[in-house]
Protein backbone atom coordinates (compact mmCIF):
# COMPACT_ATOMS: atom_id res chain seq x y z
CA UNK A 1 0.00 0.00 0.00
CA UNK A 2 1.57 3.35 -0.87
CA UNK A 3 2.04 6.42 1.90
CA UNK A 4 -0.70 8.55 0.00
CA UNK A 5 -3.39 5.58 0.62
CA UNK A 6 -2.26 4.93 3.99
CA UNK A 7 -2.70 8.50 5.09
CA UNK A 8 -6.47 8.50 3.36
CA UNK A 9 -7.09 4.78 5.34
CA UNK A 10 -9.79 5.37 7.49
CA UNK A 11 -8.59 2.66 9.80
CA UNK A 12 -5.27 4.47 9.79
CA UNK A 13 -6.97 8.04 10.63
CA UNK A 14 -9.31 6.43 13.05
CA UNK A 15 -6.35 4.66 14.92
CA UNK A 16 -3.83 8.15 14.64
CA UNK A 17 -7.05 9.83 16.29
CA UNK A 18 -7.19 7.77 19.30
CA UNK A 19 -3.61 7.51 19.93
CA UNK A 20 -3.45 11.83 19.41
CA UNK A 21 -6.48 11.46 22.23
CA UNK A 22 -4.40 9.49 24.60
CA UNK A 23 -1.02 11.02 24.23
CA UNK A 24 -3.32 14.46 25.11
CA UNK A 25 -4.59 12.68 28.23
CA UNK A 26 -0.74 11.72 29.34
CA UNK A 27 -0.02 15.26 28.40
CA UNK A 28 -2.52 16.25 31.28
CA UNK A 29 -2.32 13.56 34.05
CA UNK A 30 1.80 14.16 33.78
CA UNK A 31 1.24 17.89 34.29
CA UNK A 32 1.23 20.26 37.39
CA UNK A 33 -2.07 22.21 36.26
CA UNK A 34 -3.36 25.14 37.55
CA UNK A 35 -6.82 27.17 36.39
CA UNK A 36 -6.69 30.94 37.25
CA UNK A 37 -10.20 32.55 37.37
CA UNK A 38 -12.23 29.53 36.26
CA UNK A 39 -14.75 30.26 39.15
CA UNK A 40 -17.21 32.10 36.47
CA UNK A 41 -17.55 28.80 34.44
CA UNK A 42 -17.92 26.91 37.43
CA UNK A 43 -21.03 29.18 38.52
CA UNK A 44 -22.47 28.83 35.15
CA UNK A 45 -22.09 25.17 35.18
CA UNK A 46 -24.04 24.97 38.38
CA UNK A 47 -26.68 26.93 37.26
CA UNK A 48 -27.13 25.22 34.07
CA UNK A 49 -26.48 28.59 32.18
CA UNK A 50 -25.72 28.01 28.39
CA UNK A 51 -22.23 29.80 26.87
CA UNK A 52 -20.02 29.91 24.31
CA UNK A 53 -16.54 28.86 24.89
CA UNK A 54 -14.32 30.72 23.31
CA UNK A 55 -10.29 30.00 22.77
CA UNK A 56 -7.62 30.85 19.89
CA UNK A 57 -7.20 27.75 17.11
CA UNK A 58 -3.54 27.37 18.22
CA UNK A 59 -4.47 26.72 21.22
CA UNK A 60 -7.21 23.34 20.68
CA UNK A 61 -4.85 20.86 21.87
CA UNK A 62 -5.58 21.02 25.38
CA UNK A 63 -8.45 22.77 25.66
CA UNK A 64 -10.75 19.67 26.42
CA UNK A 65 -9.26 19.30 29.61
CA UNK A 66 -10.39 23.17 30.89
CA UNK A 67 -13.92 21.67 31.12
CA UNK A 68 -16.07 20.25 33.24
CA UNK A 69 -16.30 16.49 32.09
CA UNK A 70 -19.79 15.83 33.29
CA UNK A 71 -21.30 19.15 31.02
CA UNK A 72 -21.62 18.16 27.17
CA UNK A 73 -20.11 20.43 24.58
CA UNK A 74 -20.15 20.50 20.92
CA UNK A 75 -17.26 22.10 18.77
CA UNK A 76 -17.82 23.53 15.51
CA UNK A 77 -14.98 21.63 13.28
CA UNK A 78 -14.19 22.55 10.40
CA UNK A 79 -15.65 20.00 6.98
CA UNK A 80 -11.75 20.32 5.79
CA UNK A 81 -9.94 16.68 6.40
CA UNK A 82 -8.13 18.46 9.46
CA UNK A 83 -11.16 19.72 10.99
CA UNK A 84 -12.45 16.07 10.64
CA UNK A 85 -9.48 14.65 12.26
CA UNK A 86 -9.95 17.09 15.03
CA UNK A 87 -13.18 16.14 15.60
CA UNK A 88 -12.83 12.60 16.08
CA UNK A 89 -9.65 12.80 17.86
CA UNK A 90 -12.28 15.21 20.25
CA UNK A 91 -14.46 13.13 20.35
CA UNK A 92 -12.46 10.20 22.42
CA UNK A 93 -12.29 13.48 25.01
CA UNK A 94 -15.73 13.65 25.45
CA UNK A 95 -16.25 16.49 22.56
CA UNK A 96 -18.70 16.29 20.24
CA UNK A 97 -18.24 17.88 16.79
CA UNK A 98 -20.49 19.96 14.57
CA UNK A 99 -19.59 19.87 10.75
CA UNK A 100 -19.68 23.59 9.49
CA UNK A 101 -17.17 26.84 8.72
CA UNK A 102 -17.49 30.19 7.72
CA UNK A 103 -16.78 28.68 4.29
CA UNK A 104 -18.71 25.76 3.66
CA UNK A 105 -21.97 24.25 5.17
CA UNK A 106 -21.90 27.45 7.79
CA UNK A 107 -25.76 27.95 7.64
CA UNK A 108 -26.52 24.33 8.44
CA UNK A 109 -23.68 24.58 11.56
CA UNK A 110 -25.38 28.02 12.87
CA UNK A 111 -28.90 26.41 13.27
CA UNK A 112 -27.47 23.62 14.92
CA UNK A 113 -25.27 25.39 17.21
CA UNK A 114 -28.04 27.63 17.89
CA UNK A 115 -30.30 24.81 18.67
CA UNK A 116 -27.82 23.70 21.40
CA UNK A 117 -27.66 26.92 23.20
CA UNK A 118 -31.60 26.95 23.16
CA UNK A 119 -31.32 23.57 24.54
CA UNK A 120 -29.12 24.52 27.72
CA UNK A 121 -25.94 22.77 26.11
CA UNK A 122 -22.43 25.00 25.55
CA UNK A 123 -20.85 25.22 22.06
CA UNK A 124 -16.95 25.87 21.70
CA UNK A 125 -15.63 28.02 18.46
CA UNK A 126 -12.30 28.80 17.74
CA UNK A 127 -12.93 32.68 16.65
CA UNK A 128 -9.80 32.73 14.34
CA UNK A 129 -9.97 29.55 12.91
CA UNK A 130 -10.02 27.58 10.62
CA UNK A 131 -7.87 29.69 8.31
CA UNK A 132 -7.16 32.69 10.39
CA UNK A 133 -5.82 35.29 10.36
CA UNK A 134 -4.03 34.04 13.64
CA UNK A 135 -5.67 35.55 16.56
CA UNK A 136 -7.82 38.05 15.18
CA UNK A 137 -11.40 37.07 15.69
CA UNK A 138 -14.40 36.83 13.20
CA UNK A 139 -17.57 38.58 13.53
CA UNK A 140 -19.53 35.33 13.50
CA UNK A 141 -19.25 34.39 17.44
CA UNK A 142 -20.77 37.53 18.37
CA UNK A 143 -23.44 37.50 15.90
CA UNK A 144 -23.80 33.89 16.93
CA UNK A 145 -23.79 34.89 21.20
CA UNK A 146 -26.77 38.06 20.45
CA UNK A 147 -28.92 35.30 18.45
CA UNK A 148 -28.68 32.75 21.34
CA UNK A 149 -28.67 35.40 24.21
CA UNK A 150 -25.87 33.67 25.48
CA UNK A 151 -22.91 35.25 26.87
CA UNK A 152 -19.12 34.54 25.88
CA UNK A 153 -16.42 32.99 27.91
CA UNK A 154 -12.94 33.02 26.33
CA UNK A 155 -10.55 30.76 27.75
CA UNK A 156 -6.49 29.60 26.74
CA UNK A 157 -3.90 27.41 28.05
CA UNK A 158 -0.04 27.14 28.05
CA UNK A 159 2.73 24.87 28.93
CA UNK A 160 6.34 25.44 30.20
CA UNK A 161 7.59 22.42 27.66
CA UNK A 162 6.61 22.89 24.42
CA UNK A 163 6.74 23.04 20.90
CA UNK A 164 5.22 26.24 18.63
CA UNK A 165 4.88 25.09 15.31
CA UNK A 166 5.48 26.83 11.85
CA UNK A 167 1.72 26.97 10.91
CA UNK A 168 -0.74 29.65 10.40
CA UNK A 169 -2.55 29.52 14.35
CA UNK A 170 1.26 28.95 16.10
CA UNK A 171 -0.62 25.86 16.75
CA UNK A 172 1.08 25.45 20.96
CA UNK A 173 2.11 21.35 20.86
CA UNK A 174 2.50 20.63 24.65
CA UNK A 175 5.13 18.09 26.08
CA UNK A 176 3.99 16.05 29.21
CA UNK A 177 5.87 16.14 32.05
CA UNK A 178 5.34 19.98 32.35
CA UNK A 179 3.50 23.05 34.51
CA UNK A 180 0.57 24.21 32.89
CA UNK A 181 -2.05 26.53 33.16
CA UNK A 182 -5.62 26.92 31.92
CA UNK A 183 -6.67 30.84 32.38
CA UNK A 184 -10.27 31.98 31.88
CA UNK A 185 -11.35 35.50 30.74
CA UNK A 186 -14.23 37.83 31.54
CA UNK A 187 -17.63 37.08 30.32
CA UNK A 188 -18.94 38.87 27.43
CA UNK A 189 -22.37 39.48 26.77
CA UNK A 190 -23.62 40.89 23.23
CA UNK A 191 -27.58 42.56 23.56
CA UNK A 192 -30.28 41.12 21.23
CA UNK A 193 -30.76 44.53 19.72
CA UNK A 194 -26.90 45.29 18.86
CA UNK A 195 -26.47 47.20 15.62
CA UNK A 196 -23.29 46.99 13.44
CA UNK A 197 -21.42 49.03 15.39
CA UNK A 198 -21.88 47.06 18.84
CA UNK A 199 -21.54 43.93 16.81
CA UNK A 200 -17.98 45.30 15.68
CA UNK A 201 -16.87 46.95 19.09
CA UNK A 202 -17.78 43.69 20.84
CA UNK A 203 -15.77 41.56 18.32
CA UNK A 204 -12.82 43.64 19.13
CA UNK A 205 -13.35 43.51 23.05
CA UNK A 206 -13.66 39.56 22.53
CA UNK A 207 -10.31 39.49 20.40
CA UNK A 208 -8.41 42.01 22.93
CA UNK A 209 -9.56 40.01 25.96
CA UNK A 210 -8.56 36.74 24.54
CA UNK A 211 -5.03 38.14 23.76
CA UNK A 212 -4.68 39.40 26.98
CA UNK A 213 -5.60 36.21 28.76
CA UNK A 214 -3.25 33.96 26.39
CA UNK A 215 -0.26 36.17 26.95
CA UNK A 216 -1.19 36.06 30.74
CA UNK A 217 -0.72 32.23 30.58
CA UNK A 218 2.38 32.27 28.06
CA UNK A 219 4.00 34.54 30.50
CA UNK A 220 2.58 32.50 33.84
CA UNK A 221 4.55 29.37 32.26
CA UNK A 222 8.11 31.43 31.03
CA UNK A 223 7.24 31.20 27.67
CA UNK A 224 7.36 34.34 25.00
CA UNK A 225 4.10 35.26 24.27
CA UNK A 226 3.10 34.42 20.78
CA UNK A 227 2.16 37.52 18.88
CA UNK A 228 -1.07 38.03 16.84
CA UNK A 229 -1.13 38.55 12.93
CA UNK A 230 -1.52 41.90 11.65
CA UNK A 231 -4.85 43.54 11.57
CA UNK A 232 -6.58 42.93 8.49
CA UNK A 233 -7.05 45.95 6.46
CA UNK A 234 -10.85 47.18 6.95
CA UNK A 235 -13.11 46.68 3.36
CA UNK A 236 -13.65 50.19 1.79
CA UNK A 237 -16.58 51.24 1.58
CA UNK A 238 -19.20 51.20 -1.46
CA UNK A 239 -18.27 54.56 -1.93
CA UNK A 240 -14.46 54.94 -1.19
CA UNK A 241 -12.50 55.63 -4.23
CA UNK A 242 -15.83 56.86 -6.03
CA UNK A 243 -14.52 60.43 -7.74
CA UNK A 244 -16.69 62.80 -9.41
Amino acid sequence: MSMKALLNSGAVRGAACWIGAQYVRFVHVTGRWTTIRGETAERMWDEGRPFILSFWHGRLLMMPYCWRRSEPIHMLVSLHRDGQLIARMSSHLGVSAVDGSSSKGGVKALRTLLKLLNSGACVGLTPDGPRGPRMRAQGGIVSMARLAGVPILPATYSIKRGRILESWDRFLVALPFSRGVIVWGDPLDVPRDADADTLENARHTLETRMNAITEEADRWVGRDPVTPAPEPEPEPSPSEGVRA
